[in-house]
């Protein structure tokens, strides 16, 4: 039998539950920036969320459409639209990671976290908690008294 034309993995479902999988993957990555699943699950989910992020980032009524349909609540389609997309601007492509983590313990099947390339998080609330790190560090450090005796 040739391969030819058959695009995809099939994961081991029917049709319409590979397609709930990916939006339901799709759906938590957008949720929580950040997922661990299988290897070949992450492989096929990203360009399915790299087409929803294109279509985010032009920002009209028609793709948000198009995004609502794609995902499986109005809560996910409205944060990629309004929250992620805006920062996500200053790259054409190339907006999620795929990192090799580790193997399940029950079955041995490689493990990869998929997420965002850029930080997503809101630049002032990083500032802020990066100088009180620092804050904290510089508080920390013991100071060392020379006295006479020592020299």
């Amino acid at each position: 039998m040739h391969r030819h034309g058959y695009k995809g993995r099939k994961f081991g479902r029917e049709r319409d539950q590979r397609a709930a999988l990916l939006a339901g993957l799709a759906e938590s990555l957008i949720l929580h920036t950040s997922i661990e699943t299988t290897v070949p699950k992450a492989k096929e989910v990203l360009p399915y969320v790299e087409q929803l992020i294109t279509k985010a980032k032009k920002g009209d009524l028609h793709n948000r459409r198009q995004i609502i349909a794609s995902l499986q609540t109005l809560e996910a389609a409205h944060k990629l639209m309004d929250e992620i997309a805006p920062k996500l601007t200053a790259r054409s492509s190339g907006h999620l990671r795929i990192t090799k983590t580790r193997s399940r313990r029950g079955d041995n099947v490689m493990l990869a976290r998929i997420s965002f390339v850029d930080d997503l998080t809101d630049a002032p609330v990083a500032k802020k908690a990066e100088k009180a790190v620092e804050a904290e560090v510089v508080a920390k450090k013991p100071v060392k008294k020379v006295t006479k005796e020592a020299k």
